[in-house]
Parts: structure tokens; C-alpha cells; sequence
């Protein structure tokens, strides 16, 4: 298992904010959401790039941001201020850094290093948003074995725009990759989150688009605005009816007739001690997102 792992902790919803904008960063200090990650990138103009670098690391420093996790997003390892972003950002007390269009191993190995004068709980998170990374999913997942890899937030816009693919409502040009991009992220212990979603003014789409991702089996989902967050928390948390099937599996498991039974009858349906395991992490999710509030 990565030793950078966060088993269970709720990743629901990380909320990207321009490091630029102190008044909503100040403001990402009352949401509810889970992760804050201060961009350096896409949501900041080249001019004021080194402006947006100091803001996010005197962001960090202040704190206040409670149970939430902070990211700072970088630009490139390759762009004039990929290094210099990195190294703010290592000197720093960030939970982690997400880096943009990851290729091949070989890139995350290069960030890894320029990690490595950070303290030793600083993770790396990675955006998969290119063609060649959808090509690479298994191999870069596999990092995480000797990196301080994560996590990963799926880049929709960017690969729909190398793809030259057409981002619907349904997406149905990017649904191979995302269920792949699930499956290597599970096979080594990665959380894995959504990409956005464009329409932040359409919260029924929105939802819609969240309940496909918990579908594929994300963990979270990566969101562009506040309004975002309570619908978006309220699909990736364990429903009532989640929370009953999960105490009535664990209930029936701890009868003294079901000790060390593999399969047992619940509510009339097989149960396997796959289902058990399911139903503990439930329980520990939903219990995890209590002791947040």
C-alpha cells in the first residue's frame, strides 16, 4: 500500500480556486468541501503568475482551513514557472501538490524528486488530461509504489481538447477511461476523483454527472464552483439506505451461527465476505464524515 495513501478519509469534493483571488480563498476557509486546491495554472494569467505563487504559499502558511486538505496546483515541470512553482511549494506546508499533463512514469519521477526537500507528509496528486497518460494508466498507477503519488483528478477539458472530442452531458467519448483510469487507480491504492463540470449553473446536470462518477466507482469529484459542493457532498457520501444494508451486513456476519462463514443470507440475497469488507468501509466513511462537521 502507498505509504501517502488517505484510506477513507472523505474526498468528496475539492474545489479549485485562482490563488490569485484572496477574497475566495478566504471564503474556501467557511465551505464545506474537502479539498482546496489553489490553482497556479489554468485559472492564472502568465502576468501574474509569480503574484498567484506568493498568494498561495502565504494562504498556506495562514491555515485556518480546518479538516479540509489544501493542494497547490503547479504549472508544468517544463513551463518558465514549473520550477520555481514546485519549490515554493516543497518549502511549504501544503498537503500536497497536484501537477498538470502527466505523461509517462518518467514525469512523475521528475516531480517526485523536486519533492523531495518536503516535508514528509506532502503527497503528490497528478491530473490525467492527455492522451498519452490515458495510454499509460496501469504504469503510472504504479508509481505510487516507490513515489509519493496519491491520488488523481481526471482532466476532462483538456483531453476532450486533444481528443478533439465533444464534451456532452453524457460523455460518452471518455467513458472507457474512465472506468480504466478507476481500475488502475484501485489496483494501487490511489483515490481517484472526477473531472468538473462545465454547467455550474445547472445543478440537476451537475448531479446527474456526479451520480455517473460515483456509478464508475470515483471517489469524489473536482468542482469550478461553491454552489457545487453540497450536491456534489450529498452524492458521494453513504445514503440511509447504504447505511442500513452496511449494519445489517456487519450485524449478520457477528451472529454466532455466521462465525467464519464465507457466505450468508442477508435480507434474502447472498452476502460474501467481499460485501462485509464494503459495508465496514461504509460505516467508516460515514462516521469519518460526522467527525467533520
Amino acid at each position: 500500500m502507498n505509504a501517502f495513501a488517505q484510506d477513507n478519509r472523505p474526498r468528496r469534493s475539492a474545489l479549485y480556486l485562482p490563488a490569485s483571488n484572496a477574497k475566495a480563498i478566504a471564503k474556501a476557509r467557511t465551505l464545506p468541501c474537502d479539498m482546496v486546491v489553489l490553482d497556479l495554472e489554468d485559472a492564472v494569467a502568465p502576468e501574474a503568475k509569480a503574484e498567484a505563487r506568493a498568494a498561495a504559499i502565504a494562504a498556506v502558511a495562514e491555515g485556518g482551513f480546518g479538516h479540509r486538505e489544501v493542494a497547490i496546483r503547479t504549472n508544468g515541470i517544463d513551463t518558465e514557472w514549473g520550477a520555481a512553482d514546485l519549490a515554493a511549494v516543497a518549502a511549504s506546508q501544503a498537503d500536497a501538490v497536484l501537477v498538470p499533463k502527466v505523461n509517462s512514469p518518467e514525469d512523475i519521477a521528475r516531480y517526485d524528486a523536486a519533492l523531495s526537500p518536503a516535508h514528509d507528509r506532502m503527497q503528490l496528486w497528478t491530473m490525467i488530461e492527455t492522451c498519452e497518460s490515458v495510454g499509460n494508466l496501469p504504469r503510472l498507477a504504479a508509481t505510487a509504489r516507490t513515489t509519493r503519488l496519491s491520488l488523481w483528478i481526471i482532466g476532462t477539458n483538456d483531453l476532450a481538447k486533444e481528443m478533439r472530442a465533444q464534451l456532452t452531458p453524457c460523455r460518452t467519448p471518455f467513458l472507457p477511461f474512465l472506468a480504466m483510469a478507476v481500475a488502475a487507480a484501485r489496483a494501487h491504492g490511489l483515490t481517484i476523483l472526477d473531472g468538473v463540470c462545465n454547467e455550474f449553473r445547472d445543478l440537476d446536470l451537475f448531479e446527474a454527472e456526479a451520480r455517473q462518477g460515483l456509478m464508475f466507482g470515483f471517489d469524489g469529484k473536482s468542482l469550478i464552483h461553491p454552489a457545487q459542493i453540497e450536491p456534489c457532498n450529498t452524492v458521494f457520501s453513504p445514503s440511509t439506505d447504504d447505511l442500513e444494508w452496511a449494519q445489517g451486513v456487519i450485524a449478520a456476519f457477528g451472529l454466532p451461527e455466521n462465525q467464519g462463514k464465507g457466505a450468508i443470507r442477508v435480507d434474502g440475497k447472498m452476502t460474501e465476505l467481499l460485501h462485509l469488507e464494503q459495508a465496514r468501509r461504509l460505516v467508516e466513511v460515514a462516521q469519518r464524515i460526522e467527525a467533520m462537521k
